[in-house]
């Protein structure tokens, strides 16, 4: 069989779009979050919709929400983490788990469940209550705890209320997981007009100044690695620090590649990978 090779993840103009295909000859380039703003593509329910339009570059970032523990793109704001910070000051912590979808961890239990289920959060507050630590420090493991969300539930809500179909879950509110580049993208559109938007056609972008796909990827990666770096400070270990030096070198050589990428390019975007590289180099 033949095999095609697609690329996705931040693209948001014509220009990104036939400049990995010509570069590294894929045979497509895929589109996510914009499609969120496209009522014929996806369904997303009203509030949902009018959080995602008004979504700014500091509302939208890369979350701990995930019970698979993997870091999760996510908006401020939406109706599930509203409604998950107000059961929480009524002491109502974790959900019921209806679907049981992502119920992998077995460390307290026979059969598998799921870290943001009532009954693992219950364990693992029982356990942090049992030490004896700095209030500073018990706030923090409990946020950590607490923070992981029912994706399977939260993540279907949008499309429920959409159609109207209400349920018990559907009162949890809706998760949404748009990327960085949703900041860029501020109205609704037809589907025909965000084709022409990706072929060049028309040009729907919030923002003219809207950084290149690979400074903002760039961007989160550094981000991640400045909170990495502040974790390994409170409890360095010489796993942590082989693991932070390799993310470390991996970094500065990205950037390397992006400068020898982009040599004969626009100044302003070396500038930004230089800006990066010198906050990066403060952490040697």
């Amino acid at each position: 069989m033949p095999l095609a090779i697609t690329v996705q993840g931040g693209v948001g103009t014509s220009e990104e779009h036939e400049f990995l295909i010509d570069q590294y000859h894929v045979d497509s380039v895929g589109w996510g979050s914009p499609f969120l703003l496209v009522p014929e593509a996806t369904t997303v329910d009203s509030k949902t919709n009018t959080l995602l339009q008004n979504a700014t570059e500091e509302d939208l970032y890369l979350s701990a929400i995930s019970p698979l523990g993997v870091p999760f793109n996510s908006v401020k704001g939406n109706s599930y983490e509203l409604l998950k910070n107000n059961r929480s000051k009524e002491n109502k912590i974790g959900s019921s788990c209806p679907k049981k979808f992502l119920a992998f961890d077995k460390q307290y239990t026979d059969q598998s469940i799921c870290t943001a289920s009532q009954k693992f959060q219950k364990i693992e507050i029982e356990k942090l209550d049992a030490m004896e630590i700095d209030e500073t420090t018990y706030n923090k493991r409990f946020q950590a705890i607490v923070k992981k969300s029912c994706l399977c539930v939260g993540l279907a809500n949008a499309a429920l209320l959409e159609k109207n179909i209400y349920s018990k879950e559907t009162d949890q509110g809706v998760l949404i997981c748009p990327g960085p580049n949703m900041a860029y993208f501020d109205k609704n559109v037809s589907l025909k007009k965000m084709i022409q938007h990706i072929y060049g056609k028309t040009n729907i972008i919030r923002q003219q100044n809207r950084p290149h796909m690979f400074v903002k990827e760039l961007e989160m990666y550094v981000k991640y690695f400045q909170e990495k770096i502040i974790d390994f400070s409170k409890n360095p270990t010489k796993k942590s620090e082989k693991k932070t030096i390799t993310f470390h070198k991996n970094l500065m050589e990205g950037i390397l590649y992006y400068e020898n990428l982009f040599e004969n390019s626009n100044p302003k975007i070396l500038s930004q990978f230089s800006h990066f590289k010198s906050k990066l180099e403060n952490f040697l």
